[in-house]
């Protein structure tokens, strides 16, 4: 969209209010209820109003909105149009002198809009101002401050030069790491979760820029504002909370291509040069690589130090049993040693894996279930072979018995190593202390207890510094004392005793200690924090992710595997039953091969993209109602309730009702 257009699109208005805030949400309920308390505390003395734009969320946001904050004006997207889209909805309507574009992971402090509107007042030449960032462990964001995406910058930044020489104005302009935190300045971008914009400036360079759908918008409205004549700041007097988006996935391969393509777009539309775009393509590429193999390095490497120390474990088990039984080191046949003996290792691995052996959560029994039915279908195996490949049923027991040995050492290992390497925090991760007033602290103490997490409460920590000794560990002057005597992992400051200001203040001061902060809104039945435990939220992500967990996964894998064997090995007789013959047995090679699964979601739901992933399907959920026009809300509670309640019975049934199709 170029500026022309936007202009075009922009709506002045002549009522105009002092600010107008415009928050974007999608599915992060708890965030939000959380961000507009603080947002309202904030408004005490200014005349404003607050925006909702949603992203057509399923979580709930919306019932909350209007039980909780009737005020607000509320905008419902029927589908996730993207953040710039969404930002204009509102911004067009808006009727305030100054517009803050606010993310629903935030909090601010009470004084944090007064002073910043203050600053502009002060300020005419200021377009846009962004303010000081912290995450939920109190670390300052780096983001708050940023240069411009020229190809020197977008190199430093990638090559890992920005943060081997962090505060270099050569080598960081990407974050402008030569500018204090501490002090006010002019800065080329503003970050997007907090951007104060004056009307006037935006009547001149257009809203935001609707090409981009996630990330990179901010960076190019920041650019055209200067082009307008207008300058950017960081303000250092206020700063507040922002969970950064706690649960993207910065490592995945979809957020490195949506971040990079949003600075390629950038790049094209103002930079006019096509190094920088090559220079980004090659980075998506890297980037998304170094992803892919380290994702692959992970998930094999357990199972490749298995089959190293299995092998070298059959081969002196077979040397020994040689000599001292058959009193002859070469009795066994070379190709026993370098194939047969491999063979032994990957079928045990096979049925170790079928019953949970290669889950997180290791279990010695499904080891056991593992190796044994291992042995037994080797045995069988064994028997079905010519009498003159029948070697030694003796190696087949004792090459499983030693197995079973090498796997539970190597998981003994892996265990004992990891407690090693993470004794400090994991003893201390779930030692939390609450601060705040007796009957605040008591009710956040309850709410805990209803969590499935059993931390360990370590005690109270009182808002006064005249603290009854008989209830609490003593006041908030001593918190940083407290946490390293009594060695907490956890703070939970209860926002009903503390004002926002005095949190944000602490969890900036103590950003150094190795403990995470909290917040207990008030008159709410959550805890919030820089990884969201703690939340009912937490109740419906495992129940809607259920069939994206390791285990369902693996049946659903099992379920594919043995059904498109199956019907390949029967596909002379099954060739007459198909409909489709051709198609049938491309189908079946795609799921066999992993390419496809049996059963999915139904794709005419177009909310199926926000459930957990599946590969593209032979059939869908909604198969086997068949001759019924079915609405699209109906569509999607098939979807969820699929994925929400995962039974492998669902995709035998629907496979076996509907093998013509194939």
């Amino acid at each position: 969209m170029d500026n022309e257009k936007e202009k075009c699109n922009f709506i002045v208005r002549s009522d105009l209010m002092k600010l107008s805030i415009v928050i974007v949400n999608y599915n992060v309920e708890y965030f939000l209820e959380h961000c507009l308390q603080s947002v309202f505390k904030a408004l005490k003395n200014i005349e404003a109003e607050v925006f909702v734009v949603d992203n057509n969320s399923v979580d709930g946001s919306i019932p909350m909105l209007q039980e909780k904050f009737p005020e607000v004006k509320l905008i419902e997207n029927k589908e996730n149009v993207g953040f710039a889209r969404a930002n204009n909805q509102a911004i067009r309507i808006s009727k305030g002198e100054y517009v803050l574009l606010l993310n629903p992971d935030t909090v601010v402090e009470e004084d944090t809009f007064e002073k910043c509107l203050a600053f502009m007042d002060s300020h005419p030449k200021a377009g846009g101002l962004g303010v000081k960032m912290i995450d939920g462990q109190g670390k300052i964001l780096r983001e708050s401050k940023r240069g411009f995406p020229t190809p020197w910058v977008c190199f430093c930044k990638m090559s890992g030069l920005s943060s081997l020489f962090p505060h270099s104005k050569k080598y960081c302009g990407y974050y402008m790491g030569h500018l204090p935190y501490e002090e006010t300045n002019k800065v080329d971008i503003l970050a997007g979760a907090f951007m104060l914009l004056r009307k006037e400036c935006l009547d001149k360079c257009g809203l935001l820029d609707e090409t981009f759908f996630m990330y990179g918008e901010d960076i190019d409205l920041s650019y055209r504002i200067t082009l307008a004549g207008y300058d950017n700041y960081y303000f250092a007097d206020t700063q507040i909370i922002h969970y950064k988006g706690e649960s993207t996935k910065k490592g995945s391969l979809n957020y490195v291509y949506t971040f990079y393509n949003a600075m390629d777009i950038f790049a094209k539309k103002h930079m006019k040069t096509r190094s920088l775009s090559f220079l980004l393509k090659l980075a998506i590429w890297f980037k998304a690589s170094f992803s892919m193999m380290k994702r692959i390095f992970k998930n094999i490497f357990l199972p490749f130090i298995d089959f190293v120390l299995l092998y070298v474990a059959f081969f002196y088990l077979e040397r020994f049993w040689a000599t001292t039984y058959w009193n002859n080191p070469d009795y066994y046949p070379s190709h026993y040693t370098f194939v047969a003996m491999p063979l032994y290792a990957l079928i045990i691995q096979f049925c170790v894996y079928i019953f949970g052996g290669y889950e997180k959560s290791f279990k010695v029994y499904k080891l056991l279930y593992g190796v044994f039915s291992g042995m037994i279908s080797l045995l069988v195996f064994y028997s079905l072979m010519p009498a003159e490949m029948r070697y030694s049923r003796a190696m087949v027991i004792l090459c499983s018995v030693v197995s079973f040995f090498v796997l539970w050492i190597t998981r003994k290992v892996k265990t004992m190593l990891k407690s090693k390497l993470e004794s400090e925090n994991t003893e201390n991760a779930n030692k939390y202390i609450i601060v705040g007033e007796y009957e605040e602290c008591e009710r956040v103490g309850d709410l805990l207890k209803k969590t499935n997490l059993k931390p360990e409460f370590i005690g109270m920590v009182s808002v006064k510094d005249n603290a009854d000794r008989a209830y609490f560990l003593g006041s908030i002057s001593q918190l940083e004392d407290i946490i390293r005597i009594y060695k907490a992992g956890e703070i939970i400051f209860c926002s009903k005793s503390l004002s926002q200001s005095t949190i944000i203040g602490i969890m900036s001061k103590l950003n150094n200690v190795n403990v995470r902060f909290t917040i207990a809104p008030e008159v709410s039945n959550f805890i919030i924090g820089s990884n969201s435990i703690n939340t009912p939220a937490d109740a419906y992500v495992v129940s809607v992710n259920a069939i994206s967990s390791e285990e369902n996964r693996r049946k659903k894998r099992i379920v594919d595997f043995v059904f498109s064997f199956v019907f390949l090995l029967l596909s002379p007789v099954l060739l007459f039953v198909y409909k489709r013959p051709l198609r049938a047995l491309k189908n079946n090679v795609l799921v066999l091969l992993a390419m496809k699964t049996f059963v999915g979601y139904n794709i005419q739901d177009k909310k199926h993209n926000e459930l957990p992933r599946l590969k593209d399907s032979v059939f869908s959920v909604s198969e086997n109602i068949k001759n019924i026009d079915l609405s699209k809300q109906t569509l999607h509670r098939l979807n969820l309730l699929y994925a929400r309640n995962y039974n492998v019975n669902t995709d035998i049934n629907t496979i076996i009702k509907n093998i013509r199709y194939i």
